[in-house]
């Protein structure tokens, strides 16, 4: 049976991190930094052991940051160009590095990641780490690459700004002038001139605090001074390098990229290069970050992407239903707006980027997301993200430095969460030191995961969305309850969920179409047995109508459906 990817993302600078100092904007020294060693087999195997797949590894890449390496041959940054003292994981200042920061001993900073690497796949996960193809770091210089290549913009002719030779766009005759707050920085050491275009496509010398200030945006061969004129023959000098850097890190038997931005980047590169890979490492999965609907289809197709985000879908209509600013309703039209291609988008309920489930800016409470995770976990067979902390109920309400106090656990500064801290306790996770509330919810992400990998109707099965025959059923709630099957040649399982504050009783029609679609014919009566709450009651039901069903607040039960 084919398991369902489930992946766990961290970012070992945070997740082994047992300082519990977290000294506001406190550099490495006084707030300390986990590294890739704390990230032991006993917690890999735990990992394995709670359902997940994959590890995704953010912040592995060497990025700049205030923190001093110079003894080591790293060139110093220069801090006006860090986004908090750790610096943003998506500014690389070079490609073929690691971050020193995750090394004990620094001089061997990619042994110790490559074990990381060895322990991952030791316990039977497979390992994804960032690529980040869009944009690299202000004052990228490359100390580890191999002899035979040449860094970004080393060989670019600045006096011009656009050519398809160049790695990087300019602003001939123009310095940059990067628009810091007000007192935000004392000292402006770093020259640039001309300027380059910064990384999020600010074609400007004066980027904002509000740009991605601190990167600057590759050329691929697309002429943004001319309508996006496209210069693809020959090869520009960048796609080549950038395949070059995939291979890499293939190299090293990772087995799957995220990659940052990916719809910032033409789709031909990825066409171009993403074969090639896969001709080397079939089974290799590309992950797209985009947020485009419109551009979904261009980036799954044969020669391109294994899966998408699936933000501005899933994510956002399980945000505003599990919040009350919508009703579960608009699960059904989002799925339908996806269509067909489902089972390639990515679902997560946090990342990196987004505000923690249990943050005052979304549900206060961990708990108060279960609802939602069933859905993004039970919906199809495609890929599920879970962000580390996420299954303690990690409130991301630190106010850590450069990120502030904004419900997402910072990725600027150096930090040590609670809830990671007293699990991941020096690499020996001891979930002794969890509250009672935490321990209950991680127990529910465990037998969730779990629970959709050793169900192949989960895996592999069909969906079959029963909002439409229960719009009109007036015991059924379709504003705060949704309800969907799920079914392969041996199970059928019925999937209902409430996204209100209080337990709700409802019944749920089934129509005979259902069980048809699902190959199981002339079906009409049986037992419904739950699976997630197992001290709970079988239900009845009869025709195409079930008994009572009592759904607990913003929670959800699984049954089997059992025919007589």
């Amino acid at each position: 049976m084919k398991k369902k990817y489930f992946i766990y993302q961290l970012l070992p600078r945070l997740f082994g991190n047992t300082n519990g100092t977290n000294v506001f904007n406190g550099s490495i020294e006084e707030n300390g930094c986990g590294k890739f060693n704390n990230i032991s087999f006993d917690v890999l195997k735990k990992i394995k052991d709670n359902g997940y797949t994959h590890v995704w590894y953010i912040g592995v890449l060497a990025h700049a940051s205030v923190t001093d390496y110079s003894a080591f041959g790293i060139p110093k940054e220069y801090p006006e160009l860090i986004k908090g003292k750790a610096g943003s994981p998506y500014a690389i200042r070079d490609y073929y590095d690691v971050d020193p920061d995750l090394a004990v001993n620094v001089q061997e900073r990619m042994i110790e990641f490559e074990q990381l690497i060895r322990r991952t796949h030791e316990v039977g996960l497979k390992v994804i780490i960032d690529n980040v193809p869009n944009h690299v770091a202000r004052n990228y210089i490359s100390v580890s690459k191999p002899k035979h290549v040449s860094d970004f913009g080393e060989n670019d002719d600045v006096t011009k700004s656009f050519t398809p030779k160049n790695n990087f766009y300019y602003l001939p005759g123009q310095p940059l002038e990067i628009q810091f707050r007000p007192g935000s920085i004392s000292e402006h050491k770093y020259k640039e001139f001309p300027a380059k275009v910064t990384g999020n496509d600010s074609f400007t010398n004066k980027p904002t605090p509000n740009d991605w200030y601190d990167t600057v945006k590759l050329n691929y061969g697309v002429n943004y001074m001319n309508y996006k004129e496209e210069w693809f023959n020959p090869i520009p000098d960048t796609w080549n390098k950038m395949k070059d850097i995939l291979m890499y890190w293939a190299d090293k038997d990772v087995d799957g990229f995220r990659c940052d931005m990916a719809e910032m980047v033409p789709i031909a590169f990825w066409r171009w290069a993403i074969p090639q890979i896969k001709a080397k490492y079939p089974e290799f999965i590309f992950i797209a970050e985009i947020y485009n609907p419109s551009m979904y289809r261009e980036y799954i197709d044969k020669n391109c992407f294994d899966y998408l985000y699936d933000k501005v879908g899933l994510y956002d209509v399980l945000r505003d239903v599990s919040c009350g600013y919508r009703p579960s309703s608009d699960i059904t039209f989002t799925l339908n707006n996806v269509g067909d291609i489902q089972k390639k988008m990515l679902n997560f309920m946090e990342n990196h980027d987004e505000q923690r489930i249990a943050s005052d800016y979304f549900l206060k409470n961990g708990q108060k997301g279960k609802a939602a995770m069933i859905v993004t976990s039970c919906i199809n067979s495609n890929p599920v993200m879970v962000y580390s902390g996420q299954e303690f109920g990690e409130k991301g309400m630190d106010e850590e430095g450069f990120s502030g106090k904004n419900g997402r656990t910072s990725i600027f500064d150096y930090w040590s969460p609670s809830t990671l801290r007293r699990w991941n306790n020096n690499g020996l996770w001891n979930e002794t030191m969890l509250t009672s509330e935490e321990k209950d919810l991680a127990r529910f992400y465990q037998n969730l995961i779990n629970f959709c990998n050793d169900e192949g109707a989960i895996s592999g099965g069909l969906f079959y969305d029963l909002m439409p025959a229960n719009y009109e059923n007036n015991e059924f709630d379709s504003t705060r309850l949704f309800a969907f099957l799920r079914g392969d040649e041996k199970d059928v399982l019925l999937v209902a969920v409430n996204f209100d504050g209080i337990e709700r009783e409802c019944t749920v029609e089934i129509p005979l179409h259902a069980f048809s679609f699902l190959n199981f014919k002339n079906k009409s009566h049986g037992l419904l047995i739950p699976l997630l709450n197992k001290s709970s009651d079988d239900v009845s039901f009869t025709y195409n109508k079930s008994s009572i069903l009592k759904i607990g607040a913003h929670s959800g039960e699984i049954y089997r459906v059992s025919f007589t």
